[in-house]
């Protein structure tokens, strides 16, 4: 048996505990967690291995992206393979138009079985009606090209150029 915290991306506390069997697979997975933070679990998802500090790694999708019908997906990882150890974590992220997005932590491992799981032990906090915005930061590229005006070159300027001429 595993316990389970998620935490939801949020300013305000958003947490659930819970219990699941070691054996399901992610995808049982993530309709719990959809489930637990109110959703029907009906669009699409992803799961992302992580390291200690949270950093995006490999994509666990809900279903196999692969063109060779070789690639992962949900279905085909159980969780205690998975997630092997305590404080093992993922990134899962719900439906993609909304991009809400939660920290899973394996907070304890367990022999023990039980017959009434999934379960939610811990609730804390309510879902925001939205989901908190997501601001994607690249680097700030160096303009290589300089400003539109500095397009002139040998030819002219390539706006000026006439196609109707060819």
């Amino acid at each position: 048996m595993y316990k389970i915290r998620v935490i939801l991306d949020t300013k305000e506390d958003v947490i659930r505990t819970l219990l699941v069997e070691d054996l399901i697979n992610l995808e049982d997975l993530h309709l719990t967690i959809a489930r637990s933070f109110g959703f029907a679990g009906e669009e699409m998802a992803s799961f992302y291995k992580t390291d200690d500090e949270w950093n995006q790694g490999e994509e666990i999708p809900l279903f196999n992206m692969a063109e060779s019908g070789e690639g992962i997906s949900m279905q085909t990882c159980i969780l205690n393979t998975t997630l092997p150890e305590e404080n093992n974590k993922l990134i899962y992220v719900y439906d993609f138009l909304n991009m809400w997005t939660f920290y899973v932590d394996v907070i304890e491992i367990s022999s023990e079985k039980r017959t009434d799981l999934p379960q939610t032990i811990l609730t804390v906090g309510e879902i925001p009606e939205e989901a908190p915005e997501k601001e994607f930061i690249a680097d700030k590229l160096e303009d290589e090209f300089g400003d539109e005006g500095d397009i002139d070159d040998e030819f002219g300027h390539f706006d000026d150029f006439d196609f109707n001429n060819y």
